[in-house]
C-alpha cells in the first residue's frame, strides 16, 4: 500500500526535494504506526529543506518534525488503534522519517496523547513552537516569576514560538510586551494579548553600557544574538531570560553585570529531547491556556506537501506570521 511523503535527498552537491509515493515497506522500525492528519512548519523544517541546513543527519529523509493523527497499528501497550496522538521533536524529520507523510511509524515513547477536546489541527497549531513556548513559561514560573512581578518581553513575537508565548502569557495574566520587525502585525499581536509593542531594532540595539534601565521581569527569547544581549541588560533584579532560538544569530556578547549585580538567570530551552513522560503535562497546560479561545487564530495558512518548499523559504526569510499547517493527504 502506497502513501505520499515529502522527501529530501542529497548526493554530494546534488540536492532534491519532492513529493514521492512510498510503500509501507519503506516505513522504518517502530512500535506504533500513525495515520497523519496534520503537521506544521517550523524554522527547523525550513532549514531541512535546504542543502546546507545542517539539521538532517541522513538521506533520503521524509521531513516534518511534528505531526498529529490517529494510531492505526500498535505493539506498544500504551497505545491502541484509534487513539489520537501527537509527536514533536526527537529525531523526527531529521534522522527518522517525519510528519510530512500520510503515515509514520515510530517508537511509542515519542508520542503523547492528544488532550481531550483538542483536534489534530489545533495540536499542530501548537506543535514544537507551542512546546517550546510552554517550556519557556514553565521555566519562568519555576523561578518564581508570576504576573505581579512585572512585564514579560517576547522577542520574535510574530513567529511560531513568539506568537504562542504571547497568547499563553496573556491567558495566565501576565503583562506582555512584544517585539517585532513587522509594523503591519501590531493588531495581530494586540489581539493575542500584547499590551505594548516594540520595534525589533530597538530591542536588538547595541550599547556600550553593561546595564540599562530595568524593564522586564522575564523574557521569552526565540531570537538570540544581539537581542539576547539587549534583553539581559534590561532584565529586572532576579529576572529570567528563557532562550530557545537563533534566528538573530548564534553569538551572544554580554558581560557579567546582569548576573552578579541583578541576579538574572539565563535559561536554555531545549524541546527536542525533553523527557517524554513530562510532555503530556505541557500539552495539558497548553490545552488549559487556550480553553475558550480560538487556537486556530494563530494559523496564517494551510498548505499541502507540494507547497512545502515555498513556505520553507518564507519562514527562513522571516516572512511568516503565526503558524503554517501542513496537511499530507
Amino acid at each position: 500500500m502506497g502513501y505520499r511523503a515529502f522527501v529530501v535527498n542529497k548526493d554530494d552537491d546534488d540536492f532534491t526535494a519532492s513529493v514521492q509515493t512510498l510503500e509501507d515497506s519503506d516505513l522504518p522500525e517502530g512500535t506504533v504506526t500513525v495515520a497523519v492528519e496534520w503537521s506544521d512548519l517550523n524554522y527547523k523544517d525550513g532549514l531541512a529543506c535546504t542543502p546546507n541546513g545542517r539539521v538532517v543527519t541522513k538521506y533520503p529523509m521524509t521531513l516534518g518534525i511534528d505531526f498529529a493523527g490517529t494510531v492505526v497499528e500498535s505493539s506498544d501497550t500504551r497505545y491502541a488503534a484509534g487513539d489520537r496522538v501527537v509527536a514533536t521533536g526527537y529525531d523526527l524529520g531529521t534522522g527518522h522519517p517525519g510528519g510530512y507523510a500520510e503515515r509514520v511509524r515510530l517508537p511509542g515513547a515519542w508520542l503523547s496523547p492528544t488532550p481531550d477536546g483538542m483536534t489534530s489541527e489545533e495540536a499542530m497549531t501548537l506543535g514544537t513552537a507551542g512546546i517550546t513556548a510552554a517550556m519557556s513559561i514553565d521555566a519562568i514560573e519555576r523561578n518564581g516569576i508570576g504576573p505581579d512581578a512585572g512585564p514579560v518581553i517576547v522577542s520574535g513575537a510574530t513567529g511560531g514560538v513568539g506568537s504562542t508565548a504571547v497568547a499563553m502569557l496573556a491567558a495566565r495574566g501576565y503583562t506582555v510586551h512584544a517585539s517585532t520587525g513587522k509594523s503591519s502585525e501590531h493588531d495581530f499581536l494586540r489581539e493575542l494579548g500584547a499590551s505594548e509593542i516594540l520595534d525589533r531594532e530597538e530591542l536588538a540595539a547595541e550599547s556600550r553600557r553593561p546595564l540599562e534601565r530595568e524593564r522586564w521581569a522575564a523574557a521569552v527569547d526565540p531570537v538570540g544574538g544581539t537581542t539576547t544581549t539587549s534583553i539581559l541588560r534590561q532584565t529586572k533584579y532576579g529576572g529570567v531570560v528563557a532562550l530557545s532560538g537563533l534566528t538573530g544569530g548564534v553569538g551572544v556578547s554580554t558581560n557579567v553585570m546582569p548576573f552578579i549585580l541583578r541576579g538574572v538567570s539565563l535559561v536554555g530551552i531545549e524541546s527536542v529531547y525533553w523527557p517524554g513522560e513530562d510532555r503530556p503535562r505541557l500539552w495539558a497546560r497548553m490545552a488549559d491556556d487556550f480553553t475558550g479561545r480560538n487556537l486556530l487564530d494563530l494559523v496564517e495558512a494551510r498548505v499541502g506537501l507540494e507547497d512545502v518548499p515555498e513556505v520553507a523559504a518564507r519562514i527562513l526569510a522571516g516572512g511568516v506570521r503565526g503558524r503554517i499547517l501542513v496537511q499530507p493527504t
